[in-house]
């Protein structure tokens, strides 16, 4: 999705189609590309939202900006408030979600805890979507570890904002800090049934992503590459073979 959406962007800016002109039908932009016509609705959504076109319904989509400078700044501008609204949320779930989770895991939970973790690591360097599902993965079972199942659907009701956030920081950001030990940390607070170092842990992981997002020079280029919960090289002093060989040792304590 994202590199549809960055294809039709990049047409808009290149003046393929220019402002006031209206785009091709969905059929026939899904036709073209070899795409679902799902896919070009929602990539167009995503345009729309960033006020590169209208959508006027029984119409057509016309452009509205061909995306010069002013355009891509407020493009940046926007995909950090959307990445920090996200986080924020994120937050609020997760502290609280980890904090219940470290009173009431059971060492066999644990077990596939661990093995969510080694696929998330297993996927850093693969495509965006799988790696942030992996992530995603890794998060929704340690609210399920949380037992209560309020906090569970309140996560799941979110989910779909987040997952479309990281996958867009993930495709776009550059030199994101590698959060991969921020994950272990927790993994093994969980295990010591640590509430305190549990909650340290998760805002850990969610603050240091929060804090390189809101550090981004506004209008800076964004640039396609690893992101979000994705480590940039060497950003972090533990290594994924570290983070690894950490898994191997959480593998013996349990709560």
């Amino acid at each position: 999705m994202p590199q549809l959406e960055n294809l039709l962007r990049e047409r808009i800016q290149q003046g393929v189609w220019k402002a006031g002109e209206r785009l091709p039908s969905e059929a026939r932009l899904a036709a073209d590309l070899g795409v679902g016509r799902s896919s070009v609705r929602e990539a167009i959504r995503l345009l729309a939202r960033d006020g590169m076109v209208d959508v006027r319904h029984g119409i057509g989509t016309f452009v509205i900006a061909t995306g010069g400078d002013e355009s891509g700044d407020l493009h940046a501008l926007l995909r950090r408030a959307r990445t920090l609204e996200a986080y924020e949320v994120r937050r609020a779930l997760e502290v609280e979600g980890a904090r219940l989770a470290a009173q009431r895991a059971r060492p066999e939970d644990l077990e596939r805890l661990r093995a969510r973790l080694r696929e998330r690591q297993e996927r850093l360097e693969g495509d965006p979507s799988d790696f942030v599902d992996a992530d995603l993965e890794f998060h929704r079972a340690v609210m399920e570890l949380s037992g209560n199942p309020v906090l569970v659907a309140l996560f799941a009701s979110v989910e779909p904002v987040l997952r479309a956030a990281l996958v867009e920081l993930v495709t776009h950001e550059t030199g994101l800090p590698d959060v991969s030990c921020s994950h272990t940390d927790l993994l093994e607070a969980l295990a010591r049934g640590d509430a305190e170092a549990a909650i340290a842990a998760t805002v850990e992981n969610l603050e240091i992503t929060m804090a390189f997002v809101r550090a981004k020079p506004a209008g800076a280029p964004l640039h396609p590459t690893g992101g979000g919960d994705r480590p940039a090289a060497d950003a972090h002093p533990r290594s994924p073979a570290t983070v690894d060989r950490s898994l191997d040792q959480t593998g013996n304590s349990a709560r």
